[in-house]
């Protein structure tokens, strides 16, 4: 047996002798032996125990589970498993070793500090120098991964992840490729649109004040580049744009149904089962362990029902924050004394609305950690992957409504639920609602998914980059090794044991967990969620994204090799019920990118126009553009008279006559302000429009899952 290859090291604080530490570490370390496992001890600044579990166990692993892996190994290698399942099985020992006082490790660590770190070795062999060279590198940006090389140092579920983070940023580049040539085209016809010409040349056309207290009349032209930017975006093009994009998110879960199919199948994991592996470590760890049986508790369930539906009210009510936020800031900025700000009050408020909804993202996703561990700690879950699936599930879950609430808002709330001039909406009594922008609400969405995937993508990063390699050289400029090693049952020797210097260097790098690639698994599905729900309203999105991801895998790998200390493998053959989430928000994606073409976007408005109101179909108008005389259509005329009292009116125009204003976006009649017949019309087609492409992408969403196979001919 080589006496210098351990399968974990432990490290604990020299503590007194005779202290409750000491005796509780020397019980956890005595149930150790009792297993069989080899103990070594080195001092320094701190105790350092390296385990080594017995050959014995490991038969039984072969024995109770068929040997799966012997296929990996040669004949003649020493270790007849690979290492990452030998590392796994002594993981699960480790952590579910119960001490006569009925303290596992977990205990030992969080509550009673006895040990301070528990981990697995990086060791300079092979396949680790060969992944720092050819995969943790800035410069293989662009290189294909070797998915077979992570398998075999970091196992089956890293391998998967970034499996599965290749593909779906190779097939980013075809969605990123569509969204820029649409973006590129609305660029090319920035000046032509006719609605975006009108608003431009309505220099006759007086609009009312955007808030009560010393917000001028201004000119409908005013606002002539704002109309550009959102004709950029809200056009024909991006119709097409959110139905390619549905597409695309079937056809790449679909076709990572085939590449996983293969992958899993060449590593002969297509039919291991995570409950039979776990209930087989279960009893190599205890033979007499009985395994615990399904129970339901409707009581329970309905509490972590109703406790689930608050934590969403709470992530709700921010959002309601963030509106309030804004409904304020758009007041106090229309009150600056500087001209820039009184001008784009409305836009201001907007982006410093998306900075502060960056910051709430952040902050609530430590609490919804919190929140979602303690619903899963009352769910008592029988098994680690059921608890990890429900814990995947709320995570999400919460996070998403954290991430997307307030975009809900600004797509199909903001400018809808306002009033009208004299009859506004108010916050306290005070503050109006904000209203649209008179070109529309899509480019306020433009701008907040622009501004926040921004900032998550390049702080975020920089960040999780930054922050291991500062941690891991402030750790390793602190560390002073004493000139002086301790064996277990022997005296001080003078040479240094050239386990020393590996388990210090180990103990240096950056603490990792069990949720450490759960972490990066949450952060690409959110990125996927924003890349796919409301693209309608940023063609970008997949760009952003693709370039993200390609920086993404080579920093994941830096951080996995370079900056923390080796994740314990886990075997898998799929990504989990990651792929149900994925689902999901394909479908939500449907609805989504529907309601915003539908209900954001100006296309149904326009579109009733041209053939219901317009010249066209009124008398011979050839060569006329159909959408002529839309802006004015669209606006309804309001009586100076009519505001409320408390409204601060300001100085009229001088050039202004009569008593009759025009306000954008809406359909009401002039003697009583109801809605006009046009209203309902729009209305009526808007959900007609919505049913029609809800249902078509979801039938073309079925058609391609029917077409793609999940599992190669080969595989079958």
């Amino acid at each position: 047996q080589d006496d210098d290859k351990w399968d974990f090291v432990l490290v604990s604080d020299i503590h007194e002798v005779g202290s409750e530490k000491e005796i509780k570490r020397k019980k956890f370390l005595d149930e150790l032996s009792k297993k069989g496992f080899a103990i070594k001890k080195i001092e320094d600044k701190n105790l350092f125990y390296g385990v080594r579990a017995p050959r014995q166990i490991f038969l039984k692993y072969q024995w109770l589970l068929r040997n799966p892996d012997s296929r990996l190994q040669s004949p003649d290698a020493h270790h007849d498993i690979p290492v990452t399942t030998r590392i796994r099985i002594v993981n699960f020992i480790l952590q579910n070793t119960v001490t006569p006082d009925g303290e596992k490790l977990r205990d030992l660590m969080k509550k009673k500090k006895v040990f301070k770190a528990a981990f697995p070795l990086h060791k300079k062999e092979e396949m680790r120098e060969f992944l720092k060279q050819r995969w943790a590198r800035w410069r293989d940006i662009f290189c294909q991964q070797p998915i077979e090389k992570i398998r075999g140092y970091f196992g089956e579920k890293v391998a998967l992840y970034f499996a599965w983070l290749g593909w779906y940023t190779y097939l980013l580049g075809f969605a990123a490729v569509a969204g820029l040539v649409v973006f590129v085209a609305g660029i090319t016809v920035l000046s032509s649109s006719q609605v975006s010409r009108e608003i431009c040349e309505a220099s006759s056309t007086v609009m009312c004040p955007l808030c009560d207290q010393h917000c001028p009349f201004w000119l409908l032209s005013d606002t002539c580049t704002y109309a550009k930017v959102t004709h950029m975006i809200d056009n024909e093009g991006t119709v097409v744009f959110a139905m390619f994009m549905a597409i695309w998110a079937t056809v790449f879960l679909e076709l990572w149904k085939r590449q996983r199919a293969t992958v899993v199948t060449d590593w002969d994991l297509y039919g291991w089962d995570e409950d039979e592996e776990e209930l087989a470590l279960e009893l190599i760890n205890n033979l007499q362990h009985e395994p615990r049986r399904y129970q339901h508790s409707y009581l329970r369930s309905t509490v972590v029902l109703l406790l689930v539906l608050v934590m969403i009210a709470v992530l709700i009510g921010l959002a309601h924050g963030l509106v309030i936020y804004r409904v304020v800031a758009t007041a106090l900025f229309s009150q600056s004394e500087l001209e820039f700000f009184r001008e784009q009050a409305n836009t201001v408020a907007v982006m410093t609305g998306a900075v502060l909804h960056y910051l709430t993202i952040v902050i609530m996703t430590k609490v919804n950690r919190r929140v979602a561990l303690y619903l899963c700690d009352l769910e008592k879950p029988r098994t680690f992957s059921q608890r990890e699936n429900n814990f995947t599930v709320k995570i999400f879950t919460f996070q998403f409504f954290t991430n997307f609430s307030s975009l809900i808002y600004i797509a199909f709330f903001l400018g809808r639920i306002n009033g009208h001039p004299g009859h506004y909406v108010r916050i306290a009594g005070k503050w109006r609602l904000e209203e649209c922008h008179p070109s529309g609400c899509i480019t306020d969405l433009f701008i907040q998914m622009a501004i926040i995937m921004l900032l998550k993508q390049t702080i975020s990063n920089v960040v999780e980059y930054l922050l291991p390699w500062i941690k891991h050289k402030i750790r390793k400029k602190r560390q002073r090794p004493k000139k002086r090693n301790v064996m277990l049952g022997e005296e001080e020797e003078e040479a240094e044991d050239p386990c020393k210097r590996q388990w210090l260097s180990n103990y240096q790098l950056n603490e990792v967990n069990v949720f450490s690639l759960f972490d990066e698994f949450l952060e690409m599905v959110i990125q996927y969620s924003f890349t796919t729900i409301f693209v309608a309203a940023f063609p970008l999105a997949p760009l952003l994204a693709f370039c993200n991801n390609l920086f993404e895998i080579r920093l994941d790998a830096i951080k996995m090799t370079r900056l923390c200390r080796r994740m314990v493998p886990r075997k898998a053959n799929d990504i989990g019920i990651w792929l149900q989430v994925l689902e999901a928000i394909g479908i939500l994606a449907v609805i989504g990118n529907g309601l915003v073409i539908a209900i954001t976007s100006d296309f149904i408005p326009v579109l009733v126009y041209k053939y219901t109101y317009s010249p066209c179909m009124v008398g011979n108008s050839t060569g006329l553009d159909c959408s002529t005389g839309y802006i004015n259509h669209s606006l309804s005329i309001f009586r100076i008279q009519d505001f409320e009292p408390d409204t601060k009116l300001p100085q009229m125009p001088p050039d202004f006559v009569g008593h009759e204003i025009k306000e954008y976006r809406d359909y009401r009649n002039a003697d009583d302000y109801s809605y006009t017949v046009q209203f309902w019309h729009i209305f009526a087609a808007r959900l007609a429009f919505l049913i029609l492409f809800e249902h078509v992408a979801l039938c073309v969403k079925l058609i391609a899952a029917w077409y793609v196979p999940d599992v190669p001919q080969s595989v079958k």
